[in-house]
């Protein structure tokens, strides 16, 4: 049975997709692609030389440009901010008396426990307050 070389590489190119599927690995869908790659360069009558250097120019230069790529969008992904740290910073509307002792406001459409930042403050209702910090499940506020 004589397979032509372009058949083998879309073997090894199933091959290399099969591990990165159970393992999550990313570089061997490069190598994948790699393969790929060459298997068009043997389908089009390039020779064994010219598919192994298409195939490892093409998975090197995946290497090189797609995981520093990956890597900053794996980094960046803390640049929106969710869940409490979301709400640091907003305005809200006191609804209870707010001292250092307790009291209630209105942050995000929700009724939050509150705190004032500092000791001496107290805010009364009505009134536009700044959420600087949450500390467990109630706002501190100045």
């Amino acid at each position: 049975m004589d397979i032509d070389a372009w058949v083998w590489w879309l073997i090894i190119a199933a091959g290399l997709g099969i591990p990165l599927v159970l393992t999550a690995m990313p570089e061997l869908a490069m190598f994948a692609v790699g393969a790929l790659a060459a298997s068009v360069t043997a389908a089009l009558g390039g020779g064994i030389v010219a598919q192994v250097l298409v195939f490892v120019v093409v998975s090197v230069a995946l290497l090189a440009v797609v995981r520093p790529i990956a890597a900053r969008h794996r980094a960046g992904q803390t640049g929106h901010p969710s869940g409490i740290d979301a709400l640091k910073g907003r305005q809200a509307v006191v609804l209870e008396r707010v001292s250092s002792a307790g009291g209630r406001i209105k942050l995000a459409g929700e009724v939050w426990s509150a705190r004032s930042l500092d000791g001496d403050q107290v805010f009364e209702p009505g009134r536009q307050v700044d959420v600087v910090d949450i500390d467990g499940a109630t706002a501190v506020v100045m």
